[in-house]
């Protein structure tokens, strides 16, 4: 009776033994209890930190395109280049009235000169009327009396003659001035055949090629700067008020399978948009996050309309699927168990919230599914 005992006792030693662990096979973490609040997941989408739309500017050929998709340039690198041949021919001709107009101000100027110098109304008088004695009383006594008497007025007539070849000269000159404004007008217009890189950055999508036929207004690539990127989103009013400018929200990225990061709102627009109710919000990444502008992403929004709770929270990486029911294995006086839980929303950092299951305070095991396949 006493063997049989004792071998009870020791099989039951063994058989509970068997079922402590020691804390160091696992990696364990406490389960944080954080004042959390409901979220709202919404498609978003990624775009570059900045974009233009280069249009051309005057009608041509394109003869000179840059780069393709994908090719980077330095700001004030050149594009795209529009044929010019009518607007050089053009402004020679602009160059040459500028010449004639040069050449009517100088001789306007030199009358103008003339006429302070030497009046015209003195050079006229000297003009020989007759021989002799009828010259010298046209001099004496013919254009003195016909001034006493009214019928003749040389200082009118001299300040006539002044403002005559006065007034030839602010002609010439403005005929100048306009031919200096026509080159000035087509030097611009030749300076729009060329557009350059407004900043450091890559061709993102190229409209046209070598050889077309543009007009004002077409586009003709699309430029933006990628070394940092955005998601842009559109955000239901009822969500706007709980962003603030500055704040990081738990984003996610499609690539690799998934790329859970920390997103900071950048901008906030201030006008929504009438039809859909929405306001376009804009989360700067951080740098040197893999993919490119177009690809899909998600971002949580706070509810603002919730309350908040306080959650345990823990990390993803502790989450274990059974069948299609999220657990967790905690390890509690030397022993590993299985606890079900209910997953709330992302808690950023690569933590989750747990609705229920879970008090606070457990430690977690990170490493549980590792550690069985060992």
């Amino acid at each position: 009776m006493t063997v049989l005992l004792r071998n009870v006792f020791l099989a039951t030693f063994l058989l509970s033994s068997a079922n402590i662990v020691s804390a160091k096979d696992y990696k364990t973490v406490k389960a944080e209890v954080l004042d959390t609040s409901s979220t709202v997941t919404l498609g978003a989408t990624v775009v570059p930190y900045k974009e233009v739309t280069i249009s051309a500017q005057i009608a041509g050929q394109v003869k000179f395109l840059g780069g393709q998709e994908g090719d980077a340039f330095k700001a004030g690198d050149k594009l795209v280049a529009i044929d010019d041949d009518d607007l050089q021919a053009r402004r020679r001709s602009a160059v040459a009235q500028i010449l004639s107009a040069q050449a009517a101000l100088n001789n306007a100027n030199v009358q103008y000169s003339s006429e302070l110098v030497s009046p015209s109304i003195n050079r006229s008088q000297d003009r020989a009327t007759g021989f002799g004695m009828p010259m010298m009383f046209d001099n004496f006594f013919t254009r003195p009396m016909a001034s006493t008497l009214g019928q003749a007025r040389p200082g009118v007539q001299r300040y006539a003659d002044v403002q005559r070849t006065a007034s030839a000269v602010n002609r010439a000159r403005s005929a100048l001035m306009a031919a200096q404004a026509a080159v000035q007008e087509i030097d611009v217009k030749l300076r729009d055949a060329i557009s350059t890189a407004p900043f450091d950055g890559v061709i993102i999508e190229k409209k046209v090629e070598v050889g077309d036929a543009v007009q004002p207004g077409m586009v003709l690539l699309k430029f933006a700067y990628v070394d940092f990127l955005r998601i842009r989103a559109e955000v239901p009013v009822r969500l706007v008020s709980g962003l603030k400018r500055g704040m990081m929200i738990p984003a996610k990225i499609e690539v690799g399978g998934g790329l859970n990061i920390m997103a900071r709102v950048s901008q906030v627009f201030p006008i929504a948009d009438q039809s859909r109710h929405t306001v376009t919000v804009k989360f700067d990444l951080p740098k040197g996050v893999p993919g490119g502008p177009g690809m899909y992403s998600e971002i949580q929004i706070p509810d603002p309309t919730s309350t908040n709770a306080a959650l345990p929270v823990i990390p993803q990486s502790a989450v274990v699927m059974r069948g299609s029911l999220p657990g967790v294995y905690i390890l509690a006086n030397g022993k590993k168990s299985l606890r079900l839980i209910r997953l709330g929303s992302p808690a950023g950092n690569g933590k989750i919230s747990v609705l229920s299951g879970l008090q606070g305070g457990e430690d977690v095991i990170i490493n549980a599914v590792s550690s069985e396949n060992k």
